[in-house]
């Protein structure tokens, strides 16, 4: 196959818009659970930062606090996020996912896997190979 050269100015856009809609069908791929995007990415921060408080959270989701407060209050009615007093400043608590929140998180995972999984497995050996070449490109880039 010979690749067509295009300007990188040219290319950005297209592949910009293919990874959006990508990473917004994966997404759409979920177990039975009603979180909102807004829950799952809270959550999912939680467990990768491991605890953080309220406002921290917020930052991270650039999300005003106020509207932060009503997405872990509907996380803490589900038991998926769990308070504690902060051990310096006993007026903050920490947020932590739970045992169940990261339970949540892995069926979410599983789901959106299998459903690329199933994708890929419609495509020739030739274009899951130009795939993986170029998935380590964009990690390249993602952290550059």
């Amino acid at each position: 196959m010979t690749a067509k050269r295009v300007p990188p100015a040219q290319l950005a856009p297209q592949l910009r818009n293919a990874i959006t809609r990508l990473n917004r069908r994966v997404r759409q791929a979920r177990p039975v659970g009603d979180l909102t995007g807004s829950q799952l990415s809270a959550l999912t921060s939680l467990n990768l930062a491991g605890a953080l408080t309220p406002r921290e959270l917020s930052d991270v989701e650039r999300v005003q606090p106020p509207t932060m407060t009503k997405i872990v209050a509907k996380l803490e009615e589900r038991g998926l996020v769990q308070r504690t007093p902060h051990p310096t400043d006993g007026r903050q608590v920490i947020l932590a996912a739970t045992e169940g929140g990261r339970a949540v998180l892995e069926q979410f995972e599983r789901a959106r896997n299998e459903w690329l999984a199933d994708r890929l497995a419609e495509l020739t050996e030739e274009e899951r190979d130009t795939l993986r070449w170029a998935a380590d490109i964009l990690q390249g880039i993602a952290h550059a």
